[in-house]
């Protein structure tokens, strides 16, 4: 099994202003305070990297197992730091044997690496008063590790209330996907990082996919420029508003298309007119069939959504974040064919159907001095320009594969 190091450098946006601007930085990984070789010579604890207009951080993940399935799924995944009680050391020299690990061991409350190098301090809370009275002081280890006895009497929020300010990475036991992701999220900033204790290889695949979800979170989707090229009223269809449990503000929407290899950004209903009152929760989205882009580099038909689902959320300047359907409205109204190209391919046509309303609009590539340009449908005319997701076409149950296809 080999074991992949990062190279000397990476790249991290910056996200900055209201709707996001970004830019790229580089920095070393002997930076401590973004990256850091730890507990062994030969290994790198990566953390996970992303950014959002509302949160930057970097989430670590320890697994605490007994299981051989669910150690292999881990270190399969990029998690190479495992937690042993002190009776485990056979087992962790069997494990460290076929593959490239970080064993720690509980001793004297707190965590010890095999040269018996504290590495994380180990704190037991069962009450909130306990929680009150947990000091974090300079001289304990850089990592801390709480284990909540009862996290549903102490709240997640508590816990992320209380080391806020410190300089130390806080771990919290979880022992569920479901407690993790309350961990991860408290108070948007969540902690730094989850021992997962689990014997459930189920709980490392569910926990791998919601990290790398969370990784998109505020990185770049490129968005092309494309011409309309033809508009037409069609007649009456079944289109589908999306309303999600977030908020959108100027120049975000959902990537919507007839068609999976080209994805309008349709506007949300954020912006105030004469005709109804703002709805930032919602886009008017189109007809039944249409993809809609959803994490993972997937799509989705619209009618395919329901409440709990999770669609992206794209900004005019490609900035994506999830948010998560809380329900459809589909209503029969009148539609309008948008048909677009882009300059540099005129053979490949790209198309979307859109309720013919006032409050559906497309987004347009920002002028100067212009944060956003929506542009409603019933005002747009060939020769405007907007703005286009080109992607792979051929898909199956919304994941892109490679095959023969032809759409139109």
């Amino acid at each position: 099994m080999a074991a992949l190091l990062p190279s000397a450098s990476v790249l991290q946006f910056t996200i900055r202003g209201k709707l996001g601007s970004c830019r790229l930085t580089h920095f070393s990984l002997h930076d401590k305070k973004r990256a850091r070789f730890q507990y062994n010579p030969f290994v790198v604890e990566a953390m996970s990297a992303y950014c959002s207009p509302s949160k930057s951080q970097k989430k670590q993940v320890w697994i605490w197992t007994e299981k051989k399935e669910v150690m292999t799924a881990a270190v399969e995944r990029g998690w190479s730091t495992f937690i042993f009680q002190p009776h485990h050391r056979e087992l962790a020299t069997e494990w460290s044997s076929i593959a490239l690990l970080s064993p720690l061991f509980i001793e004297e409350e707190g965590l010890f690496d095999g040269g018996h190098m504290k590495v994380a301090t180990f704190f037991e809370i069962s009450s909130p008063q306990e929680l009150e009275k947990l000091q974090l002081s300079n001289e304990q280890a850089e990592n801390v590790v709480v284990n909540l006895l009862d996290w549903q009497v102490i709240p997640a929020e508590n816990i992320v209330a209380a080391i806020q300010g410190t300089h130390k990475t806080v771990f919290a036991i979880s022992k569920t996907l479901s407690e993790a992701q309350l961990f991860l999220e408290a108070l948007e900033r969540g902690l730094g990082g989850v021992v997962l204790k689990t014997e459930d290889v189920e709980a490392i695949f569910g926990l791998k996919d919601y990290i790398d979800k969370r990784k998109n979170e505020g990185s770049l989707l490129e968005l092309t420029k494309a011409v309309v090229t033809n508009i037409q009223t069609i007649g009456m269809g079944d289109r589908v508003c999306v309303d999600l449990c977030s908020l959108m503000r100027p120049g975000e929407g959902l990537l919507v298309g007839s068609f999976a290899r080209g994805l309008f950004l349709v506007h949300s209903e954020c912006l105030e007119s004469n005709y109804i009152s703002s709805r930032p929760f919602r886009v008017n989205a189109g007809p039944a069939h249409a993809y809609v882009a959803v994490p993972g580099g997937k799509t989705s038909y619209l009618s395919e959504l329901k409440a709990g689902k999770e669609v992206l959320i794209v900004d005019q300047n490609g900035i994506q974040r999830t948010a998560i359907v809380g329900r459809l409205k589909i209503e029969t109204r009148p539609l309008i064919l948008v048909e677009a190209k882009r300059d540099d391919d005129n053979q490949t046509s790209y198309s979307i159907l859109l309720q013919n309303a006032e409050t559906v609009a497309l987004v347009s590539c920002p002028g100067v001095g212009q944060k956003h340009t929506a542009i409603p449908v019933t005002s747009l005319k060939v020769g405007n320009e907007i703005l286009l997701r080109v992607q792979g076409g051929g898909r199956h149950t919304g994941i892109e594969i490679e095959e023969f296809i032809v759409e139109k």
